[in-house]
């Protein structure tokens, strides 16, 4: 899996409740999801992208998605915003 988008992204949201709003706002590009987090927390995210055509990729772990992130712990969820 290729962190490239995440690290590259002009516009990143990190966290369910921000991403929630990107998403919501129809602003969202693509939406991260880790494979270790919690599913009750994901699967809103989820279901929400499908209702609004968002791409969502699966990724590995928080850990990692919060690396590529930038942020020293792990993230559930980010969306990369469009420019």
């Amino acid at each position: 899996m290729s962190y490239d988008k995440v690290k590259q992204a002009a516009k990143i949201t990190i966290g369910t409740k921000q991403a929630t709003k990107v998403v919501e706002q129809g602003k969202a590009a693509e939406v991260f999801v880790a494979k270790d987090a919690d599913p009750r927390i994901t699967i809103k995210m989820i279901n929400l992208c499908k209702k609004m055509g968002v791409k969502v990729t699966y990724v590995e772990s928080m850990k990692m998605l919060g690396k590529a992130c930038g942020i020293e712990v792990g993230a559930a969820i980010a969306a990369v915003a469009n420019e």
